[in-house]
């Protein structure tokens, strides 16, 4: 059976490390909340193959879904590569959106130059909560420019960031997500079945999520 891209990116994630799964030994986030998985898609930048994979799957998203586009943007500061890699492959202009405005020089939140009316697409590595990914909209945004969506390599799916895209009408497509990835990790051995319904569980209320003590066997 061929494999989508969405399962057989979540298996070279795996593969490489970049998404971890520890339901049993939960990671903390800087936010303070438990979570059964660590994502940092910045490590897929160090293999060549799987950059590429992603920079032409990302191209090929953004060209079937969003018809002309202007101008890619890049959110600070896990996307600025990849975002890089897109607009190249795609020949467009490029600005990456920081976090916060430089504390010397120009305020800007924008590096590089948009022109208003522009139709921009907004390249993101993680959707979490989407709270930073819809703050770099509303940048672009300000500038005069319309979103007309934004493409990610990988998503949690969380209740919050769905509704959040829906009330600020962002279109979001991604690479792979949480449950591809689930079921990557349960075919291969990573977890067990038993992990299933913890890792699931989470996902619903990742904010009160208290992992689930096993006996030993």
């Amino acid at each position: 059976m061929m494999k989508t891209i969405e399962r057989l990116l979540a298996e070279k994630l795996l593969e490489i490390s970049a998404v971890k799964l520890q339901p049993a030994n939960p990671f903390v986030w800087a936010s303070g909340w438990n979570s059964p998985i660590y994502t940092d898609n910045r490590r897929t930048l160090s293999y060549p193959a799987l950059r590429s994979f992603i920079k032409v799957e990302l191209s090929r998203l953004i060209m079937e879904n969003f018809g002309k586009v202007d101008a890619i943007a890049g959110v600070a500061t896990g996307a600025i590569a990849q975002g890089a890699l897109v607009a190249d492959i795609l020949g467009l202009p490029y600005v990456y959106v920081r976090s916060a405005p430089k504390d010397h020089g120009l305020e800007n939140l924008i590096e590089g130059n948009l022109n208003p009316g522009q139709k921009v697409v907004v390249i993101e590595d993680l959707i979490s909560t989407g709270g930073s990914s819809l703050k770099a909209v509303e940048a672009i945004r300000n500038v005069g420019c319309e979103v007309i969506g934004m493409a990610a390599i990988f998503t949690y799916g969380f209740p919050v960031a769905i509704k959040k895209f829906k009330a600020a009408k962002v279109e979001l497509i991604t690479l792979s997500n949480y449950n591809s990835v689930l079921e990557v990790a349960l075919e291969t051995n990573y977890i067990q079945e038993r992990d299933i319904a913890t890792l699931q569980e989470w996902r619903k209320d990742p904010a009160n999520w208290i992992p689930t003590k096993y006996e030993e066997a």
